[in-house]
């Protein structure tokens, strides 16, 4: 095997091994490779030749000239650091049956798309793909890039996995499990790059294997982390391997129906201390609304300094008050679905269950239409929610700007 090719597999990339290999690419070229290259050589996904550039810009001289399957000379340990982390573990179910029924370059074909997938997935919520090992793979979520939601973004990015994993066009259908678990770790130090110390990824681990297949696990900790923002089942205390005690988990069904991501995250409110000013403000704007001067507030400022507690603070002042609340609510993980926050408005008011089959979401969706124009707006209204609507309704001839 090449060395390039080995490399190619180390990181994850191994789709292009024969891209290299047919244009003469060897390891001495690989510090000379622009975008344009990448481009030229057929790498079209823009977020694949980022990963490129960036694993070959840490490629230490040393390992160029004498292969890639040298490893380099380690660097000084650097300053150990305590973080919160969420560790993810994905598992691939049955590697073992399949590496009886394949052919050993047939399964390394398995495997290395099913490391595709998840990376792909994974990078796309912000996690970090740590490690490779074998057939499962550590992930962390809060290293080496912290976000406030990390728990959230692992268990979406959960939920993701375990629905494209089965849609692989593999040689037979595949399935994950997978756990998740939060806590302090140490990053850095005397252990390998990358690694960490702590209890955090064994629990994953544990918590992969009490999974069942396409099913994901959480420990407490996570669990309480994410809120009510997901739909769950509580699996009692686990006894696992490792551990003295039982461990909390549960597994996720799916996203929970929620009015407001902060309400569902928090799971109750604290008391508004400081705000005093601001929440005056907004009385004052929604009283002259009400008297009939239209008024438009915007609430701007860094994350997690109070805009939602304000919005939620005004609407429990005036909860015994007649009036019409609407709430529209973006999302991170849904920049690139049109119209998401009224999709999700117009779901909730039609009191869609996630078991509802298409011919009860379209009966619930006709409900709440009115009744003079329901044969020119269901249509409409089914094609933005993705209901087929059958022969119920004949097809749409209307271009996608229309």
């Amino acid at each position: 095997m090449s060395a390039v090719r080995n490399w190619l597999e180390e990181i994850g990339l191994a789709q292009y091994a024969n891209a290299f290999e047919a244009n003469d690419i060897d390891t001495d070229l690989l510090t000379q490779i622009d975008d344009q290259v990448l481009k030229d050589i057929g790498v079209s996904s823009a977020g694949h030749r980022l990963r490129l550039r960036n694993a070959i810009a840490k490629l230490a001289p040393r390992s160029i000239t004498e292969g890639i399957s040298e490893v380099p000379a380690s660097s000084p340990p650097s300053q150990a650091e305590r973080r919160q982390l969420t560790v993810m573990f994905c598992d691939l179910v049955g590697s073992t049956a399949l590496s009886v029924r394949f052919d050993p370059e047939d399964l390394r074909g398995i495997i290395g798309a099913f490391h595709r997938c998840v990376t792909e997935i994974v990078e796309g919520f912000g996690g970090f793909v740590a490690r490779y090992m074998g057939d499962g793979i550590l992930v962390y979520f809060g290293y080496p890039q912290a976000h406030e939601d990390d728990a959230e973004r692992a268990t979406r990015c959960g939920l993701a996995l375990v629905e494209r994993v089965p849609r692989l066009n593999q040689a037979e259908e595949l399935h994950a499990r997978i756990g998740i678990a939060t806590g302090l770790v140490v990053v850095g130090g005397e252990v390998v790059e990358h690694d960490i110390v702590g209890d955090t990824p064994n629990l994953a681990a544990r918590l992969q294997a009490v999974a069942e297949p396409g099913q994901i696990v959480l420990a407490g900790v996570t669990r309480r982390l994410i809120g009510d923002l997901f739909r769950l089942h509580d699996l009692g205390r686990q006894t696992v391997k490792g551990f003295a005690g039982p461990i909390e988990a549960f597994a996720v069904q799916g996203v929970a129906v929620t009015e407001s991501r902060f309400e569902a995250a928090r799971r109750g409110l604290t008391d508004l201390v400081g705000r005093a000013a601001e929440s005056a403000l907004l009385r004052d704007r929604l009283r002259e609304a009400w008297a009939g001067a239209g008024q438009i507030v915007l609430l701007s400022g860094e994350a997690g300094i109070g805009k939602s507690r304000l919005g939620a603070q005004l609407a429990a002042e005036v909860a015994n008050e007649p009036h019409t609340r609407l709430r529209y609510q973006c999302s991170p993980y849904h920049r690139d679905s049109i119209l998401h926050p009224f999709v999700v408005a117009l779901g909730r008011a039609a009191r869609f269950a996630p078991e509802d089959p298409a011919e009860t979401q379209l009966d619930k969706l006709e409900a709440i239409l009115a009744p003079a124009r329901i044969a020119e707006t269901a249509p409409l209204f089914a094609s933005l929610l993705s209901i087929p609507t059958g022969d119920r309704y004949p097809p749409l001839a209307l271009s996608a700007a229309q």
